[in-house]
């Protein structure tokens, strides 16, 4: 509260002078005093833009640590090799950001990539910014597993659920509703790997939900983990039935969770990121892939939003 209140008087205090050193300049036609002034109102405007954008960020668990999961598509090793790409681009992200993340499932492809992973993100803010990034992204490449080098287009969805505490919302999780299955964790050998049941998999029964948590040594760690993810999930849910029932109400029509594409990655025959929502694009992938997308994650967070079909 205190370092919203004193960034609202920065504002007010370089506005105020902004104003006092025009008056000055003109009634003295002092040139420097105009210079001044406009790099005054030049720091002025991006503090204000800062402030408007930081009011996009006002939901109720914007402010909110996360869990994040991809998990890929139809299409096998190609998809699965998509997956962990993405997963590679947003730690790198989340590591711009000055985040702390940690994998808490991840189970490996066959052949390469991953089928599917979900990692916690904690920071300030963390779900305000990824949930920009929940959808479906699209990769159109030459496949580096096509002995034929032919052109593979491959999915992979990510989702995003703020870490919820239990007394925040009332989502009650009876015991007779969980399965709980224990494993042993899976790893890549040698001296430190779990030789204990120590990795667990819930299963809400009522919503058919499953949760995994293989990141601790511990069982008792591993639950206490994967039950925020379900009460995170199941948060989720009420949320995205809350909204679809608005919608019905409303006479909309329109996809919630799943949905359509979002993004798509195109590395061949030119390279090109677009943003199907709000139609920001760059030519550099490589750069995208490497965890830079503040462009894209502002640009929807302001309400940048222009139709799919218009893009396409």
């Amino acid at each position: 509260m205190e370092k919203a209140v004193s960034g609202w008087d920065r504002l007010r205090r370089l506005a105020d002078d902004v104003r006092v050193l025009i008056e000055l300049g003109e009634e003295a036609e002092d040139g420097d005093a105009l210079a001044e002034a406009r790099e005054t109102n030049d720091e002025l405007e991006k503090g204000v833009e800062a402030a408007e954008f930081q009011k996009m960020l006002s939901g109720p668990h914007d402010r909110s640590s996360c869990f994040f999961s991809i998990n890929a598509g139809a299409g096998g090793t190609e998809s699965q090799d998509w997956a962990e790409m993405l997963l590679r681009m947003y730690l790198r992200y989340c590591e711009r950001k000055g985040w702390k993340t940690e994998i808490t499932d991840y189970q490996a492809g066959e052949e390469a990539g991953v089928k599917g992973v979900t990692f916690a993100v904690t920071g300030e803010y963390a779900y305000g910014y990824l949930k920009a990034e929940a959808g479906i992204h699209r990769l159109v490449r030459i496949s580096p597993f096509d002995s034929n080098a032919r052109r593979h287009t491959s999915f992979a969805s990510a989702f995003v659920f703020p870490e919820i505490e239990e007394e925040e919302i009332d989502i009650k999780i009876a015991e007779s509703d969980l399965r709980v299955d224990t494993y042993r964790s899976s790893g890549a050998g040698g001296q430190h790997v779990n030789t204990t049941d120590s990795a667990i998999r819930i299963t809400h029964l009522p919503t058919g939900i499953v949760v995994a948590c293989q990141s601790e040594r511990s069982q008792h760690s591993n639950r206490a983990t994967a039950m925020k993810v379900l009460r995170a999930k199941l948060y989720e849910r009420e949320m995205q039935e809350r909204e679809a029932q608005a919608a019905d109400i409303a006479g909309e029509k329109k996809e919630i969770g799943w949905g359509s594409q979002i993004r798509s990655y195109v590395l061949h025959p030119y390279k090109m990121v677009k943003d199907l929502r709000t139609g920001v694009e760059t030519g550099n992938p490589d750069a995208v892939l490497d965890g830079d997308l503040e462009e894209f994650v502002v640009a929807w967070l302001m309400g940048v939003r222009r139709d799919v079909k218009e893009v396409e």
